[in-house]
């Protein structure tokens, strides 16, 4: 399936976006998600399923300053 990822295109297998987030090798519930600019909490992600051309935002904190 063709997705946009953090404005990159991406083909993957996925389904679902706690599958993808495993795909892609995300790891932790701290991380922010969303879905066609909708936000997407950790417990709805193994059910939320992916279409093509979906456009996913993964945010994870930086420390720095």
């Amino acid at each position: 399936m063709k997705l946009v990822v953090n404005g990159e295109n991406r083909e993957v297998a996925a389904e679902t976006l706690a599958a993808l987030l495993t795909e892609l090798e995300y790891e932790g519930n701290w991380l922010a998600t969303a879905i066609n600019g909708e936000i997407v909490h950790a417990r709805q992600r193994s059910a939320w399923l992916l279409a093509e051309g979906d456009r996913i935002e993964i945010l994870s904190p930086m420390k720095g300053g």
